[in-house]
């Protein structure tokens, strides 16, 4: 091999191992799962919870003027996403401690109900999980998640009134800070 083919080869494999090495740490980092969303007017945080109707995962309409008078927390989740899946324990354990009080969490399932099932499976879940699907990215849209971020939560005071939204994983103590007030 000649002087300038080697190069050539040496300069290929550094290429070829330095795209690797970048999207091995691209595949390793933490961050928010962005979903599709559809384009045109940037959505903004309303003051006032808009309301909704979706299924449950037995086919049941939910209204959210059900949890009127309650404190609320929508969470809009998927099955695919890691820092939703890591959230959720956090979300029954909030439910244990403060349901009695006058907390509801909903979740959001961005996801086919197959995938939910699955999933939600083996837990305890203790709060409402309805079925978003195409229905779920505009409500979220509407709730101020232009970005498409997942997991986004939103908490919601006794009057309707949006006090906190949340575009990433939210944590027990980061919830209670802001429930507790409200409670």
């Amino acid at each position: 091999m000649n002087k300038k083919l080697q190069r050539l080869t040496f300069v290929g494999v550094a290429a070829i191992g330095l795209a690797a090495g970048i999207g091995i740490q691209y595949l390793r980092a933490p961050a928010p799962v962005v979903y599709p969303m559809h384009t045109g007017t940037e959505a903004t945080t309303p003051d006032k919870r808009p309301d909704f109707t979706l299924l449950d995962l037995q086919g049941k309409a939910r209204s959210a003027k059900e949890w009127d008078g309650k404190v609320l927390m929508v969470n809009f989740w998927a099955a695919w996403c890691p820092p939703c899946r890591r959230e959720i324990p956090a979300f029954i354990k909030l439910k244990q401690t403060y349901g009695a009080k006058g907390l509801e969490i909903v979740g959001i399932a961005l996801d086919s109900k197959a995938n939910v099932t699955d999933f939600l499976d083996p837990l305890d879940i203790n709060y409402p999980v309805l079925l978003g699907d195409k229905d779920g990215i505009a409500l979220a849209k509407a709730y101020g998640d232009r970005l498409g971020i997942l997991p986004f939560t939103i908490i919601i005071d006794r009057s309707g009134k949006i006090v906190n939204t949340h575009r990433s994983e939210f944590t027990f103590d980061e919830v209670k800070t802001i429930i507790e007030p409200l409670l």
